[in-house]
């Protein structure tokens, strides 16, 4: 059991130190090509364009807790927030780099080419466009579906268990002429 144990440890371990060494491995065999397509692929699907008003937002609600708490400053307070907002805009390029490496790992080179080739297309941008409302309307149409299928599982189903059930309703057990009749509570 002892043998089984340290056997057990001495595998997890060697897991381990061998993912960790691949892990630096991995990232380098992204080669500048495969992030460029991948860089493509983001900007053509709009990937990070949800993330843009971050640091706006946190902005305004750092400018409002500062100002809800020294309200004579508001001025002072919006400039220096604006300031070092507009200093940190530039990490933005942070977010891209790691959506590329993200992408560049889950998908070859070629799929991202053709990712970007297919969202430059008509077809591509409406898909875009108008993939949030129908996606909204898909959603909508598999809860009623489902509602329904829910009504009609349930009354199905009882209707089934009900013939089953009443059937084997429990009787009342037979009196014996010679034995008295239990006594009722």
């Amino acid at each position: 059991m002892t043998r089984l144990a340290v056997f057990g440890r001495a595998a997890a371990l060697a897991v381990i130190v061998t993912g960790s060494l691949a892990m630096p491995l991995r990232a380098q065999e992204i080669s500048e090509a495969h992030l460029t397509a991948a860089r493509e692929a983001i900007a053509a699907i709009n990937a990070t364009d949800r993330y843009d008003n971050i640091l706006p937002g946190l902005a305004e609600r750092l400018k409002a807790e500062f100002i809800q708490a020294s309200p004579n400053f508001q001025e002072q307070i919006s400039a220096a927030v604006d300031e070092q907002a507009l200093v940190l805009a530039s990490r933005r390029a942070d977010l891209e780099r790691e959506a590329a490496t993200i992408y560049a790992k889950s998908f070859t080179q070629e799929e991202l080419q053709a990712i970007s080739t297919f969202y430059a297309t008509e077809a591509g941008k409406k898909l875009l466009s108008n993939g949030p409302l129908v996606a909204r309307e898909l959603t909508r149409a598999v809860e009623i579906w489902a509602n329904g299928i829910s009504r009609d599982l349930t009354n199905q189903a009882t209707e089934k268990l009900r013939g089953v059930i009443d059937a084997a309703a429990i009787q009342p057990p037979a009196v014996d002429a010679g034995q008295p009749a239990p006594a009722q509570q």
